[in-house]
């Protein structure tokens, strides 16, 4: 299914015909800065320097983050963007056509979010990111550079999200929150890495999934609400901006989380429990726990399932 495209939305059509929808769409035609011509390699190289950066390199273009297909490495600013926009590399950790990808962090992982301001403050004047939420809901700013070819693993943020392509191209696609049954997840990830051509006799069930799609090219903004899965492809090198920000009030998320991705307080509450009560029925022999299992899964499918999804 192609995702919706739509021009010249302004905050307020967002807000009251969009955003309620929950569902992604590409915006096009955002007012975003300087960023979409001036970012060049050559631009960005110089623009911050040397100053090192932590990246994944992956010796094949699908990034799994489950077995961690990929190793850690720190470059110079300037070096890392050359290396991720040339196909072969003259100098490299793995092999000659690796592939590159930085996802910035805050200073410090474990207390501090990514924010470009903070990690890219020359970039940064170059961005004009679109607020159509308010201030205080503002998470972070995730500066992203891919080469071209890389591909991300499946997996859900627990926050609403721009998708900012500033340069180059990317293949989204996207799974409803209601296909997570389909989708063999691990915590917040899926384990099904290669989404065009899956392992169907390990993934049967996979063939549920409706699969909606989008092409992104510089200047595109895709909304990704919350909970909606997404595996992006870079078809070529390019630089991305990600926005979150906190549609919740604010204490329902992890004080803990810098990545925005951790279960909100009252989610991992509720499967914690569910765990203890995983292990209470195992106090009973096998026929009478079948059975109460399956009472318990009705009673959730009565009191926490919607019904109003077409």
């Amino acid at each position: 299914v192609p995702v919706e495209r739509l021009a010249g939305v302004t905050r307020e059509r967002f807000l009251s015909d969009i955003y309620p929808r929950r569902k992604p769409v590409v915006l096009k035609g955002m007012e975003l800065g300087a960023c979409t011509t001036k970012w060049t390699v050559d631009y960005l190289s110089q623009a911050e320097g040397s100053k090192e950066v932590k990246i994944h390199v992956s010796a094949v273009p699908q990034m799994d983050f489950l077995s961690k297909n990929f190793v850690y490495r720190t470059l110079p600013f300037d070096v890392f963007v050359r290396r991720a926009a040339e196909v072969n590399h003259k100098e490299y950790f793995l092999s000659e056509d690796e592939k590159y990808y930085l996802r910035s962090v805050g200073e410090d992982v474990r207390k501090d979010v990514a924010d470009i301001r903070k990690q890219f403050p020359t970039l940064a004047e170059d961005v004009q990111i679109p607020e159509y939420f308010e201030k205080e809901q503002f998470f972070s700013s995730v500066f992203r550079i891919s080469s071209a070819g890389l591909q991300l693993w499946t997996h859900y943020d627990v926050m609403d999200n721009f998708l900012i392509q500033v340069t180059g191209k990317k293949r989204v696609a996207l799974y409803s929150p209601r296909d997570a049954p389909y989708l063999y997840l691990s915590g917040t990830k899926s384990e099904v890495l290669d989404v065009d051509n899956p392992d169907l006799e390990k993934y049967p069930l996979f063939v549920k999934v409706k699969r909606y799609q989008c092409f992104l090219e510089a200047g595109d903004v895709l909304f990704i609400p919350a909970l909606w899965f997404h595996n992006v492809i870079s078809e070529e090198f390019g630089v991305a901006l990600n926005v979150f920000w906190k549609h919740l009030p604010a204490d329902c998320y992890d004080k803990n989380d810098t990545y925005g991705n951790k279960d909100p307080t009252a989610a991992s509450r509720a499967i914690q429990i569910l765990d203890r009560a995983l292990k209470t029925l195992e106090e009973l022999p096998e026929e009478y726990r079948d059975f109460y299992a399956r009472r318990m899964v009705l009673r959730i499918q009565e009191k926490a399932y919607r019904n109003d999804y077409g």
